[in-house]
């Protein structure tokens, strides 16, 4: 008899804790359900989906009551899961074989009433949800109560507390899809600031290309300015020198000529010397640079507003904010000479044209002329 009280341990169902009723279905876990109970759950775990003749007819899923194991069903819900026609052999031969033989004498272990100790608690107190004897009902503290057979009491609870179980199972899979969801938009938050940091720094990036250029392209326009005036300037300093060079050479003959002591000599040499010397002396024939002519600082920068407007820089506002500072905006908007404009994290400045400066080499020329 232990043989078959073990066996018939294994053929209860954890659901509804009574034996498995045909047809018996095996979940992916190797753990089996009756249909109905396994009916029972996937309609606790999907509540909203729609349903034929009371089963579900499209998939979903459900945890097996047993092991945690999570259950994927297809379009057929649980008439997909595969039959266990071994267990429903087992579950005939059982039935057979107790059927079979006598029922073996069970010592029913009946509680007995705390009040009457001879009465077994046979009836259950419907008034006060307790179960109790008949002398209680009859001439005890429950004789005014309504009372029920306790055989009905007891499948009515069982029932009860089986669609409990099924019922907090359903519950236990919705709060575990809702912490999954909740790991999920975790995973997917950092995943989406991530790329938005990068997006951001791909902005700022070209920024800094924008005005890496921009300081390019004045920086070499002073050093085109620069290069320019210092060739002249070189040049005039050689000339200069070739002019000194000369005028030494002039003044060094001169003075061996002052030490001629042949006047008729010292005449023939003077002449073409006295000639040399007031043409060296003069300067005329030699370009001069104006006075100013090194200044650069027509090159003057002013980047207040420019900063000004690099400072509000800021992710793009909502249409009704937008729209305020629109409204706040139009008084001063006149004079503004910034354009700004904001597009995905990205500002355009437009500054105001700066001064033109003529600074062709023509023009310098005729600055340093004389």
């Amino acid at each position: 008899m232990n043989t078959m009280d073990n066996l018939e341990k294994q053929l209860i169902c954890p659901i509804c804790l009574e034996m498995f009723t045909k047809p018996v279905v095996i979940l992916p876990c190797q753990h089996n359900l009756c249909r109905k109970c396994a009916n029972d759950i996937f309609q606790a775990s999907n509540p909203y989906l729609p349903t034929r003749g009371g089963s579900l007819t499209s998939g979903g899923r459900f945890r097996c009551p047993s092991c945690r194991h999570e259950v994927v069903l297809d379009r057929h819900g649980v008439y997909g899961l595969q039959r266990n026609l071994l267990v429903e052999n087992i579950i005939d031969m059982f039935k057979q074989e107790s059927s079979s033989k006598p029922a073996p004498e069970r010592k029913e272990e009946t509680p007995m009433c705390d009040v009457h100790e001879d009465e077994k608690i046979n009836i259950y107190c419907v008034t006060h949800g307790v179960p109790t004897c008949s002398m209680c009902k009859v001439f005890g503290a429950h004789k005014d109560c309504e009372v029920a057979a306790i055989t009905s009491i007891y499948q009515t609870k069982k029932t009860e507390l089986s669609d409990g179980i099924a019922m907090m199972v359903g519950n236990n899979d919705r709060m575990q899809g809702i912490v999954s969801q909740l790991e999920e938009a975790c995973r997917v938050i950092e995943e989406n600031g991530r790329r938005q940091k990068t997006l951001v720094c791909e902005k700022f990036d070209q920024l800094y290309s924008i005005l890496e250029d921009k300081k390019r392209q004045m920086s070499q326009k002073v050093t085109a300015e620069q290069e320019e005036k210092v060739n002249y300037v070189r040049g005039l300093t050689r000339q200069y020198g070739d002019h000194l060079e000369e005028s030494c050479k002039i003044v060094e003959k001169g003075i061996q000529t002052m030490e001629e002591p042949e006047m008729a000599l010292f005449l023939q040499n003077a002449r073409p010397l006295l000639k040399k010397i007031a043409e060296a002396s003069s300067t005329a024939h030699l370009e001069k640079v104006e006075r100013g002519y090194e200044n650069m600082d027509h090159y003057n920068i002013e980047f207040k507003k420019e900063c000004k407007a690099l400072r509000s820089i800021d992710f793009i506002q909502d249409d009704e904010d937008e729209d305020e500072e629109d409204e706040d905006g139009e008084a001063g908007a006149e004079e503004e000479d910034v354009a700004q404009t904001v597009l995905g994290g990205t500002v355009s400045i437009q500054p105001s044209a700066p001064q033109q400066i003529n600074s062709s080499p023509s023009a310098v020329k005729s600055v340093a002329s004389t």
